[in-house]
């Protein structure tokens, strides 16, 4: 019996001892990206124009994406005049996304060259992340703002239908009283 305490007091001392060294050390090896405050996967995501979770606010809230519906077109039953129209809309998002994402890169790039370089100052420190959370702004503006004109390109069952494929049903009230 007194074995079997020993293994577990030392079982549950190892994770003990593992889980503060993790709660230590959360941002280790992160210390290597080109742009600290940016994964690599974000970074291609920025420069795809991909939404990043930018428009949850809607997507949740009964606001399709447009590249969603697309994904679904066929399960929707969009119109051959839908899909053109979902389309263009996408395109005009990832022209407006795209640019900005580019452009939030830089800002970021700029913002860990200051800390690399060790020349950041006060001042600069409040330009540079007023002028990344102005970009930040700008592009969830973006996704969020052609979530709204998707909608309008669907009916209302369609919406209904798009939560339903999308794992909303029960979860959400459509927007403008869509059922």
């Amino acid at each position: 019996m007194t074995r079997i305490a020993i293994l577990v007091s030392t079982a549950i001392a190892l994770s003990v001892g593992t889980a503060s060294a993790q709660l230590q050390q959360p941002y280790a090896g992160l210390q290597a990206r080109s742009i600290k405050a940016l994964s690599e996967q974000q970074i291609a995501d920025l420069k795809a124009g991909r939404g990043m979770g930018l428009a949850l606010a809607a997507e949740l809230n009964g606001y399709p994406g447009p590249m969603h519906v697309l994904e679904l077109a066929d399960s929707l039953g969009l119109s051959a005049d839908q899909r053109a129209k979902v389309s263009e809309l996408i395109a005009a998002m990832k022209a407006e996304a795209i640019p900005l994402g580019e452009q939030l890169i830089a800002q970021e790039a700029d913002l860990d060259k200051q800390f690399a370089d060790k020349t950041v100052t006060p001042e600069r420190l409040e330009a540079s992340t007023n002028a990344i959370g102005v970009t930040s702004g700008a592009l969830r503006r973006a996704h969020l703002k052609y979530h709204l004109s998707t909608l309008d390109v669907l009916t209302a069952a369609q919406a209904h239908r798009y939560a339903e494929l999308r794992g909303y049903q029960g979860q959400m009230q459509h927007p403008h009283g869509r059922h």
